[in-house]
């Protein structure tokens, strides 16, 4: 489950701090996008990706690897005009399942959003109204909507999974879980964090609602729903929502492992492959960047909603980023970049892209594309920390997949 320190570490990840890290690192990364003229929209209408995808620069990124803090990294890049992959570290398969972490948001989003167009969802409808008595009393009503697109002001984890947030302590709890209504319990123990509707803040607890939400109108598990309504329709054969004391993964699987300081000062490594799976709708996932890859191109292409609902995943609020640093990325620094399931993202070479990163002990992924499904990435990368220190390694990766990139005259 997303502890505060693991919330921290996605937002230490964010390009504006962690282009600083890569300085400091002394890792070469491209200018920022904010550096661009701030019309992010007609910037990114005028590029279009052209040829396939530089396999020489990508061979590149991997090189290194294992080094430091990461011991191993696939990844997979395709679209019209081709595909490459790339694995590195021992037991890395380009066929390796791995944990998906906060990916498995845009699952969840995607059945509620299917539930929606189905009418047993009311996007507008309130959570006190489907789950009454989960929020407080005093709370104001939160929608359905708000849960998916950030902007319901809840509070974010309290202090029931987070131990005192050092890979340590995660090493000697790996195996441990909670309900869903227990971490939802201990994050409303909380004020909220402003009015709901007024801004965007990146936050777990959401998510943990929606998927209660769905098994309450479904009357089935979160499990149950993503397997008839996306795993199977689609032929995902790596992807699952493990059960609650399911720790294992299947093989052939990418190994992870953390750095843990010993009482004696000495660092050794453990190995945390074996983890709970019950950050559950949040978080729990675990899929292979094959899999990944065909759900994004079915998501991207309609094939899991209807236009109503497909236009959601491309709608994003018009309010202020508040406290998260997952939105400090290019032109749009301080407003909004995510959908009811997506993150938005536009790259320094004006390209925007449409996805999802993912975070847990051990591993770092995530799946981002093109609108018009034009290029596409997935990437799993296996840190030894927990404080985001592999994000110059990401940035490298997902830069370079989407940098053969033409600018052609804008229509009209």
């Amino acid at each position: 489950m997303k502890t505060p320190v693991r919330d921290r570490r996605w937002n230490t990840l964010a390009v504006s701090g962690a282009l600083l890290v890569a300085a400091v690192a002394g890792i070469a990364t491209p200018a920022l996008a904010a550096d661009r003229p701030t019309d992010s929209a007609s910037s990114a209408a005028a590029v279009r990706l052209a040829g396939p995808p530089d396999g020489a620069a990508l061979a590149r990124t991997l090189a290194d690897l294992p080094t430091g803090g990461v011991t191993g990294a696939l990844v997979r890049v395709g679209g019209r005009g081709g595909q490459w992959s790339g694995t590195a570290g021992t037991g890395v398969s380009a066929d390796a399942r791995f944990r998906i972490g906060s990916i498995s948001k845009v699952f969840t989003a995607t059945v509620v959003l299917q539930l929606a167009a189905e009418r047993r969802i009311d996007l507008d409808g309130t959570v006190q109204h489907y789950l009454p008595g989960l929020l407080p009393a005093s709370y104001p009503p939160v929608t359905v909507g708000q849960l998916l697109d950030h902007t319901s002001g809840l509070p974010g984890g309290g202090g029931l999974t987070s131990g005192d947030g050092t890979e340590s302590w995660f090493a000697a709890h790996k195996a441990d879980s909670w309900t869903p209504a227990q971490v939802v319990a201990d994050a409303v123990a909380q004020p909220m964090g402003f009015a709901p509707g007024t801004a965007q803040q990146y936050n777990g607890i959401n998510t943990f609602i929606a998927g209660m939400l769905v098994e309450k109108v479904t009357g089935r598990t979160f499990a149950r729903e993503v397997q008839t309504r996306i795993v199977r329709p689609l032929g995902l054969r790596d992807t699952v929502v493990p059960d609650r004391d399911d720790l294992a993964l299947p093989a052939p699987h990418a190994p992870a492992w953390v750095d843990v300081t010993g009482p004696d000062g000495v660092r050794q490594r453990v190995d945390v492959t074996e983890q709970s799976p019950w950050p559950w709708a949040e978080g729990g996932m675990v899929s292979s960047a094959a899999d990944l890859d065909r759900f994004m191109t079915a998501l991207l292409r309609g094939r899991l909603l209807p236009p109503a609902q497909q236009a959601e995943l491309f709608d994003v609020p018009d309010v202020p980023n508040h406290r998260n640093k997952n939105c400090e990325i290019g032109p749009t620094a301080g407003h909004a970049c995510f959908s009811k399931g997506l993150m938005s993202a536009t790259l320094p070479n004006g390209v925007q892209v449409w996805g999802k990163t993912g975070s847990r002990p051990g591993y770092t992924s995530g799946v981002f594309a093109t609108k018009d499904l034009g290029r596409k990435v997935v990437y799993s990368i296996n840190p030894t920390g927990l404080s985001g220190a592999e994000f110059p390694k990401v940035w490298q990766i997902v830069t370079t997949s989407f940098d053969s990139a033409q600018e052609y005259p804008k229509a009209g």
